[in-house]
C-alpha cells in the first residue's frame, strides 16, 4: 500500500477511533492527525503480536483505527491530568 493509501486509511481510521473514544477530544481534525500516527502503530503492534495483516482496504483501517484507538486513549488520559 502507497503512502496516500495509508494516509487516507489514517484519516478514516482517526475518524472512527474519534467516535469510538468519546470524551473531551480533541477534534476531528487532530483525530485524524491521531488516526495517521495510529495507522503506523497498529501495524508495528500487529507484527510484535505475530498478527497477519492482508494488503485489504477492511484489514487495513482495523488494524490502524485499533493504534489511533490506542493512542487517543492515552493522550486523553495525559490530557485529563
Amino acid at each position: 500500500m502507497g503512502i496516500i493509501a495509508w494516509l487516507i486509511v489514517g484519516v478514516i481510521a482517526g475518524w472512527l477511533a474519534g467516535v469510538v473514544v468519546k470524551g473531551g477530544g480533541f477534534g476531528i481534525a487532530i483525530d485524524m492527525i491521531i488516526g495517521v500516527v495510529g495507522a503506523f502503530i497498529g501495524g508495528w503492534l500487529a507484527g510484535k503480536f505475530g498478527i497477519h495483516i492482508s494488503s485489504g482496504w477492511i484489514d487495513s483501517v482495523i488494524t490502524a483505527t485499533g493504534g489511533a484507538i490506542i493512542l487517543l486513549f492515552i493522550l486523553r488520559l495525559i490530557k485529563q491530568t
